[in-house]
């Protein structure tokens, strides 16, 4: 019998979409508890865009081509990152129906080292300045030793989630490239410049349905009044669109400019205390105060640097910032921050109106670091802001985010800085529910 030459092309077109498709990489992941982790994402390290991220009981599932030797990062805001090899988690249901699904555990890796910092003991020299400055200048001249001075970009993958009643309910994930320009920037800190690739936000389904209800239908409504001639899908690609240089994920790379700091506030010695810990390891700590307004604004603020005690080389920084915000006639809302208001209060009765009486919170952000080529340049950054809005009425609603940055790749030599059309380029969302 002979086969038709169109079977035979349709044919050979299916088989060549069956392996376009690539194979099924699946599991779980959770703590250390055996708790699941949701909003965990999971993707290939050569491709971040093809990746996904955990459902509420820790499950994950996503199609790549991807070789057996190819890795996959697993990572979570306040855990250690894990790197596993692609072919673990292949194809994991078994001819029999039966699931061999892969439980990848992740250790907690703690935000904030206030912990760590009060527990040290806190050295006898503290209160001898010329010790203190001594010890200062020798991280300071580390630290121009170490840092580069020369352009770097790093590839990243951004994550920002958006919690209710400390459930996360929302996660944006932002893949992008990062420009670092030393001493380029505003008095003399360092410029960051950010090119959005890619972007997704995964949603619980419900939670998504929630903000739906919120945002969509006054902000049509206002969108149509300001532009008659625009369509309706026109509106929505232009809700759905987002600045490259999307504010949260751009800040917190560019927050914890350390080297500006640390040289801004070197020569002052009141404000320095040093702790000894094991390893090897020494905190250097500023502390600092600020008020402003008669006292309407204040601003405590803490850097520890962790540096190494015998070469002063800093392997670590992180701060912590507590903001306190008093307004004396208080502010009223208008519907835009309403709706925004209630989208991160989703869980209680809506708000209708609103006057912003005071502000309170709690920032805390870690930096790690990689050394290359005899520099030290960024590996992570993770970020927890816990904050409180107050109105007239005493009605407390939270603020509540969680971010990181992990660096997946880095360019160190010929890097230019990037165009204004590559800063300002738009990106689509695509939107993942969460189920």
């Amino acid at each position: 019998m002979t086969i038709p030459h169109r079977t035979i092309v349709i044919g050979w077109l299916l088989l060549f979409w069956l392996a376009a498709r690539g194979a099924v990489y699946q599991g779980r992941v959770t703590d250390e508890k055996g708790e699941p982790i949701a909003y965990a994402t999971v993707y290939p390290e050569i491709a971040p865009e093809w990746g996904t991220a955990t459902n509420n009981d820790g499950y994950f599932s996503f199609e790549a081509n991807l070789t057996r030797d190819m890795r996959i990062i697993v990572s979570y805001i306040g855990y250690e990152k894990v790197t596993v090899n692609a072919e673990r988690l292949k194809d994991a249901s078994l001819q029999d129906g039966s699931s061999n699904l892969q439980v990848i555990v992740l250790k907690e890796q703690p935000i904030a080292l206030q912990e760590t910092v009060v527990a040290a003991k806190a050295s006898k020299q503290k209160n001898k300045r010329k010790q203190m400055a001594s010890l200062l200048h020798a991280v300071y001249v580390k630290l121009e030793e170490e840092f580069p001075h020369e352009n770097a970009l790093y590839q990243v993958v951004s994550d920002v989630q958006m919690l209710s009643e400390n459930a996360t309910w929302g996660m944006e994930q932002m893949i992008a490239d990062i420009v670092v320009m030393p001493e380029a920037g505003y008095e003399g800190r360092d410029s960051v410049q950010f090119h959005g690739r890619y972007c997704k936000r995964f949603f619980d389904a419900r939670k998504r349905a929630e903000a739906d209800s919120i945002l969509a239908g006054e902000m049509f409504e206002r969108m149509e009044k300001q532009n008659k001639g625009m369509s309706a899908n026109m509106m929505r690609r232009a809700v759905n669109a987002v600045d490259s240089g999307v504010v949260v994920h751009r800040a917190l790379f560019a927050l914890g400019n350390m080297r500006y700091d640390f040289e801004q506030t070197m020569t002052d010695t009141r404000h320095w205390s040093v702790s000894n810990e094991s390893e090897g390891e020494t905190v250097l700590t500023h502390t600092q105060k600020i008020s402003k307004y008669l006292g309407c604004f204040q601003l405590t603020y803490q850097r520890h640097y962790i540096i190494d005690s015998d070469s002063y080389a800093v392997r670590r920084f992180a701060e912590h910032a507590d903001v306190k915000v008093t307004i004396p006639f208080g502010v009223r809302l208008n519907a835009d921050q309403l709706q925004m208001l209630n989208l991160l209060n989703m869980d209680e009765k809506r708000i209708e109106k609103f006057r912003l009486k005071k502000l309170r919170g709690a920032i805390d952000l870690n930096t790690i670091y990689q050394r290359q080529d005899g520099k030290v340049y960024l590996l992570e950054k993770n970020m927890v802001c816990d904050a409180f809005i107050l109105g007239s009425k005493k009605a407390e609603i939270p603020l509540k985010l969680r971010a990181t940055q992990r660096v997946t790749g880095l360019q160190t030599k010929d890097v230019k800085p990037f165009t204004r059309s590559q800063i300002t380029r738009r990106l689509k969302r695509q939107i993942v529910e969460i189920y």
